[in-house]
């Protein structure tokens, strides 16, 4: 049995926290938030603190809270377990504990209210010896699948690849979907499209599976869509069509 302690109140914590406590081989033994107004749903089911000085022992303390705050928390943790946090910018010696460090970051974008499934999310995993790299490994088994043993580095460039085709893909959904209410078309027309997309970078390389006007070299399309494009999506709209006619990597 894993004892855990989670510290945050946040989407990422909120996720976690529900997970480890369906977990058989976890004990979640508490939970820290600074505002305790936002775990109080789980006053029933584990200790909750809103001091950082009275955490419970456990054998991984979890840091989910925002990036700008992991250092002054985990310089708080004055017990002897493995603290990590669930950042994926944020390096492995920011943290300031002064026992065992490492990182449990789970690549996927999570929203308060939407469930997620665990088995389907990669955690990247580091610690600074082999014995807390395979701890860390067991308790990610425990509510998933798919564990990758990542460096701080690694982790940095895997982030902004995320931030690519996530953030902004999600951007370029928003645009999409503008311009379907300027012009009154439903939006969910496209959701096939976008489901066939994602899916279709399992089987093929983006590259091989790029298609539209762009990689043709379609210009009386290309021109025909800038014209009824407001100015902001005609630059965002010229800059992606350059980028694949020119064959540069995003």
């Amino acid at each position: 049995m894993i004892r855990v302690v989670i510290i945050g109140g946040g989407k990422v914590a909120n996720h976690l926290i529900k997970a480890f406590l369906n977990a058989s081989d976890v004990q979640l033994a508490q939970i820290y938030a600074r505002n305790i107004k936002q775990i109080k749903e789980y006053e029933h089911q584990t200790e909750l603190t809103d001091d950082l000085q009275k955490l419970k022992k456990a054998d991984v303390y979890i840091i989910s809270v925002s990036d700008d705050a992991i250092e002054k928390v985990s310089s708080n943790i004055i017990e002897q377990g493995l603290v990590v946090h669930t950042s994926g910018t944020v390096s492995l010696m920011s943290l300031k504990n002064k026992g065992r460090k490492g990182i449990f970051y789970l690549l996927q974008s999570f929203s308060k209210d939407k469930e997620v499934n665990f088995d389907e999310i990669p955690f990247c995993l580091e610690a600074e010896n082999d014995k807390d790299l395979k701890l860390l490994e067991k308790l990610a088994l425990t509510i998933g699948k798919k564990v990758y043993h990542i460096s701080s580095e690694q982790r940095s460039y895997l982030h902004v690849a995320a931030v690519f085709v996530n953030n902004f893909t999600n951007h370029l959904y928003s645009v999409g979907n503008d311009i379907c209410d300027k012009y009154n078309v439903p939006f969910e027309v496209l959701y096939p499209l976008i489901k066939e997309t994602a899916l279709k970078v399992e089987s093929l390389s983006p590259k091989e599976a790029q298609t539209g006007p762009a990689v043709r070299n379609d210009k009386n399309t290309i021109k025909k869509h800038l014209s009824i494009l407001n100015k902001n999506q005609q630059e965002l709209y010229k800059t992606l069509t350059d980028s694949i006619i020119n064959g540069k990597k995003l």
